[in-house]
């Protein structure tokens, strides 16, 4: 990232924080420059990004200002799951997700896929392209059970930003995220067990746990800060949960950044109950500030944190690259590894090492940063224009999604089947709780380029919504 990015960055945080308050001055080019150590044309330019997100706005002879924009729409609330384990359902809405084409004709909006358009994975194709066409056909065997040591030593590397000082020998690769996730869980869970998730929560863990036979005990999650520790160690008091899993980083559904206070207390909460925490990482890289946030793991001094993550979201989803650093459950972890899918394709791997290597992906990680930052802005507007007063909307600290939450008298699934008849596709709510809660949720994606095409997409979805809610209250 750019210095006046990270310049920008760091101004565009203060004003969403209130610190600057609409229709204020802002510090003069001058005074950034000197507060920062950075050169006049650095602050000029994190400027002009300020006023394309529409933040700032410049006055001919007087200076920048904070935009007189309208007050933000209201978080969603916080979560008030059932204090009870629950065995998980929703499997045939997941699937339905799960299913969609995106070359049948519809708007997809509820899809968590990254925009694979971007240029800067050209490089990323050569290299599949010359692997495939080796002559030692290196690329076609087993490799080891753990993964390359090429792409486990650039892992290795990459996770230094996020606080991680790990050995390439720490780190396994696995078919995804999914699998990293699906790992950790069958290493320390037998059917019966208790897990902890926050809540709302990825449909991946949750289903995950339906089929490993284990239940789920939703915690109340802030759109903010995220899990309740004050809950948490309830449930702990209480039940014998066998692991606690979260997504710290911006979190999938909510974006929530969880700050760094609470990750330390998380963990302390760990310790003192002796419990093992699994960590999505997915898209913690995606985060909009810079540095990247340090993940629960970067923390962990005993082992007890299994960090799970992958290139799926800040590449594609079709190499089916992910890793697990799974702490003192190496051996268990290693063993399920070889259990569920073995050795993990040798050929994404090596290309996927060699693209990081060159430089390739901090590369993209900076331009889609910035372009999920940038869709981010836009679509927060569009649903703030076209749907009805009193929707709260969720405020992204990273990633290409977004959470949104209507009256609770509102049915997303009754939505749904209205939105299949006029070409639009979203994620329902209810599909991010163990128990099938959320049913006035739903959950949109901005990771691709926003044409007329989505804008008259979401304003579908919201006279949608309008009408329902009409007919409610009627």
């Amino acid at each position: 990232m750019t210095r006046y990015d990270q310049l920008a960055g760091i101004i565009g945080e203060r004003i969403e924080q209130g610190l600057y308050t609409c229709g204020e001055r802002l510090p003069s080019v001058r005074t950034l420059s000197q507060e920062h150590e950075v050169s006049i044309s650095t602050v000029q330019q994190a400027y002009r990004v300020l006023e394309e997100r529409q933040l700032i706005e410049a006055r001919p002879k007087s200076g920048y200002f904070v935009s007189q924009q309208p007050d933000l729409a209201a978080l969603p609330a916080m979560s008030r799951p059932a204090q009870r384990p629950v065995e998980i359902s929703q499997w045939d809405l997941v699937l339905k997700l799960l299913r969609a084409d995106p070359a049948d004709g519809m708007v997809h909006l509820g899809i968590g896929m990254p925009d694979i358009s971007a240029p800067t994975l050209k490089p990323l194709m050569k290299a599949l392209s010359r692997i495939a066409l080796q002559p030692d056909l290196r690329g076609m065997t087993y490799g080891d059970i753990c993964g390359a040591p090429t792409l486990r030593e650039q892992i290795a590397r990459l996770l230094v930003d996020s606080g991680n000082l790990l050995s390439w020998e720490d780190i396994m690769i696995t078919s995804g995220c999914h699998e990293a996730l699906s790992i950790a869980i069958h290493a320390l869970c037998q059917p019966g067990d208790i897990v902890a998730v926050d809540s709302p929560s990825f449909h991946g863990v949750t289903q995950t746990l339906k089929a490993f036979g284990i239940k789920a005990l939703e915690i109340p999650t802030d759109p903010v800060t995220g899990i309740s520790l004050e809950a948490l160690e309830l449930a702990l008091e209480q039940w014998p949960i066998k692991a606690i899993q979260v997504t710290p980083n911006c979190n999938n559904p909510l974006g929530y950044i969880m700050p760094d206070s609470h990750k330390q207390a998380l963990l302390t909460l760990a310790q003192r109950y002796d419990t093992p925490i699994i960590e999505d990482d997915v898209y913690g890289d995606l985060a909009y500030r810079y540095p990247r946030p340090v993940t629960i793991k970067s923390l962990d001094e005993d082992g007890r944190v299994l960090l799970c993550s992958s290139f799926s979201k800040t590449l594609a989803p079709g190499l089916r690259i992910g890793w697990i650093a799974p702490g003192r459950y190496m051996e268990q972890a290693t063993h399920m590894k070889y259990i569920s899918t073995g050795a993990t394709a040798l050929q994404p791997q090596l290309a996927v090492a060699e693209f990081v290597r060159q430089g390739g992906y901090q590369k993209h990680l900076r331009r889609m940063r910035v372009h999920y930052q940038h869709n981010c802005d836009i679509m927060t507007g569009w649903v703030k224009t076209h749907f009805p007063p009193g929707t709260r909307v969720s405020r992204p600290q990273g990633s290409f999604l977004l959470w949104i939450e209507m009256p609770e008298r509102f049915d997303s699934l009754r939505l749904n089947r209205q939105l299949d008849q006029l070409g639009v596709q979203i994620a329902v709510g209810p599909i991010f709780s163990a128990s099938g809660k959320y049913r006035h949720c739903m959950r949109l994606s901005y990771a691709l380029a926003l044409t007329p095409v989505i804008e008259q997409a979401v304003k579908i979805i919201g006279d949608a919504v309008k009408r329902q809610l009409d007919e409610v209250n009627a």
